[in-house]
């Protein structure tokens, strides 16, 4: 009976340290970070159709997988004025998630892309685009 009680200790005690292990994975999608200044004079309401835009293409373009629209924390600043002030502060961001790099490319071209790109171009001062993957 002690020999038992001591191996349920021990099972316990691994299966304990299994849970505390740090789990992480390195998918082989491709993650498309987007941060965005608006031009001055665009509204709280182009922005925001801009951005729920981009969940509109997630249903529409194959090969998306996820959508991130929120941001918490954004760093950048725009072009410097020609009068040597600093650039405006990037305030958006959003995160586009592709199962590969196929459905990246495809979304260059994609139809609903395109179509999306009429909402934000005319309002977007400047962004900057990342791509990731592992």
């Amino acid at each position: 009976m002690k020999r038992f009680a001591m191996l349920a200790a021990a099972m316990a005690g691994l299966v304990l340290l299994a849970l505390g292990a740090n789990r992480f994975a390195a998918p082989h999608s491709v993650i498309h970070v987007v941060t965005i200044l608006w031009k001055e004079d665009s509204t709280p309401e182009q922005q925001q159709a801009a951005i729920d835009g981009v969940r509109k293409m997630a249903a529409e373009i194959p090969g998306i997988k996820n959508v991130w629209t929120k941001a918490i924390k954004v760093q950048g600043r725009g072009t410097p004025g020609k009068d040597g002030k600093p650039g405006r502060a990037y305030d958006t961001a959003f995160v586009i998630e592709f199962a590969d790099q196929a459905a990246a490319d495809r979304y260059v071209d994609h139809p609903a892309h395109l179509e999306w790109n009429k909402t934000y171009l005319p309002i977007r001062e400047e962004s900057t685009t990342h791509q990731i993957t592992n």
